[in-house]
């Protein structure tokens, strides 16, 4: 709901409010004076009767007076005089006027502040207002006398007065209801304002992951969300701002890497003649050590071979890889493997540990491929452990999603979790010695086989990288 229509609703509400509470209020007040007339005007009826009973009776007894103003003083009738048409008070109430004389050339029938009670000292208390009322008694077409009746219609002020009160409390607290409705509403809304000026001051500082709940439909909400959208949108563009400065600088590195692997490529060529030259030499001469040395030079051919199809690779890093498949033994691919990496591992007081599946079946790959793979991934195990320990082999066929699973399990130092997204990108390395390429590369190979990398990892206590590729392909036999 809108601001806008919020006020409009509290300032209706609180209309609505006043009116009907004003309407209820005024009518038990009118109902109470209504009332009130209508019992004093009964008590003044009652007096004008016994007044026209006295007028017309041969004798007028005070006592009947005096025994109905007891009654009577509880509507505000103070006084009862009844006056003949000479202005003689022939019976009073107050036994103290009979016969005294009322000028009733300067008295005017009808009702009129008395001004006697408020010059004279009288039973009647001065914060009162007295009034008179004068009726003239007419039998017939005889005029008898005069009734005097002295009224306090204090009740009807009271009345008046505690209605008029009743008002202005009742607006008091209307007004006060509104306030507390604006105050209210108004800490609704500048509450979240100040919060929200907080996460502007947190996303100007950098902090795109400041995010501001939405609560409600109304502006707030509203503002809220284009908030929200905003710092998502300056998350994007900074990702985008780093991912393009780090494209410029892999740029640079891979055109400086490529250089290099580029010139390694002339060396590889000259140690693998020399190897040559030194076997047609060699052999020859030493029978009782041919077996060895040709174990020896063959070994230094293939890492040769080895280095110089990877670096062909690494040059060729951008471009779709060029696999030469066939079936393979995982067994023999991890036979050839393991004898090189030996000397290494064996300085480095590692153990290697196997859990191949004996009944698995071949593989349709790459072989000199999938041995860079291999070997990359047990050395990044060893390099986790600069202590020694054991690096656990595993491979096994999963049948039902037709899939080989190679288990590569150390128990290093473990991986980061923030760290595990980026292992597998070009140049990223958290070791002091490398360039971050060995998973890169071994990532790309994998996913050329139409197969998949994952990584587990409990920081102290280890990683297992797991290699899947899709079994049930065979080379093709033309």
């Amino acid at each position: 709901m809108k601001l806008n229509t919020k006020l409009v609703m509290i300032m209706l509400s609180l209309l609505i409010i006043a009116m009907c509470s004003l309407f209820i209020l005024n009518q038990y007040s009118q109902n109470d004076l209504v009332n009130e007339i209508q019992e004093s005007s009964t008590e003044v009826s009652k007096a004008i009767q016994i007044s026209v009973a006295d007028l017309t009776a041969e004798d007028s007894s005070p006592s009947r007076l005096k025994d109905y103003l007891k009654e009577a003083k509880k509507k505000g009738i103070t006084e009862v005089n009844i006056m003949n048409n000479e202005g003689e008070i022939i019976n009073s109430s107050n036994p103290a006027r009979v016969g005294k004389k009322r000028d009733l050339k300067k008295s005017e029938t009808g009702l009129k502040a008395s001004r006697i009670a408020r010059n004279k000292r009288t039973e009647i208390d001065p914060s009162q207002h007295p009034y008179d009322l004068m009726v003239p008694v007419i039998v017939g077409d005889e005029q008898l006398g005069y009734v005097s009746i002295k009224l306090l219609l204090d009740n009807i002020k009271t009345i008046q007065h505690a209605n008029f009160i009743y008002r202005l409390t009742l607006t008091f607290l209307v007004f006060m209801l509104g306030i507390g409705l604006t105050l209210f509403l108004a800490r609704r809304y500048t509450s979240p304002i100040h919060r929200l000026a907080e996460s502007v001051k947190k996303v100007s500082a950098g902090g795109f992951t400041e995010t501001f709940p939405v609560e409600t439909n109304d502006e707030i909400g509203e503002l809220a969300t284009n908030f929200n959208e905003m710092v998502k949108r300056l998350k994007e563009r900074e990702d985008l701002e780093k991912r393009l400065n780090e494209a410029e600088h892999l740029s640079k590195v891979g055109q400086l890497a490529s250089g290099i692997a580029h010139e390694i490529r002339n060396p590889l060529n000259y140690i693998s003649l020399a190897i040559d030259h030194l076997k047609s030499e060699l052999l020859p001469n030493c029978p009782e050590k041919r077996k060895e040395l040709e174990e020896l030079t063959g070994k230094i051919k293939d890492e040769v071979r080895r280095v110089n199809y990877m670096v062909l690779n690494f040059m060729n890093y951008g471009r779709p890889l060029k696999l030469r498949m066939n079936n393979a033994s995982y067994a023999d691919i991890l036979a050839r493997v393991l004898p090189l990496l030996q000397e290494k591992l064996a300085e480095q007081r590692i153990e290697i540990l196997t859990e191949i599946d004996p009944d698995i079946p071949a593989m349709y790959v790459d072989q000199e491929m999938l041995r860079n793979c291999m070997s990359n991934l047990i050395t990044n195990a060893a390099q986790a452990m600069p202590q020694g320990g054991r690096i656990t082999l595993g491979a096994r066929l999963d049948k039902e999603a037709n899939l080989f699973r190679l288990t590569f399990t150390d128990e290093g130092e473990g991986i980061k979790e923030d760290d595990i997204p980026k292992i597998a990108q070009p140049y990223f390395t958290t070791k002091e010695a490398g360039i971050g390429l060995g998973l890169a590369i071994t990532e790309r190979i994998i996913k050329e086989h139409g197969g998949e990398m994952s990584v587990e990892s409990i920081v102290g206590k280890g990683a297992t990288f797991t290699v899947t590729l899709p079994a049930g392909r065979k080379e093709q036999v033309s």
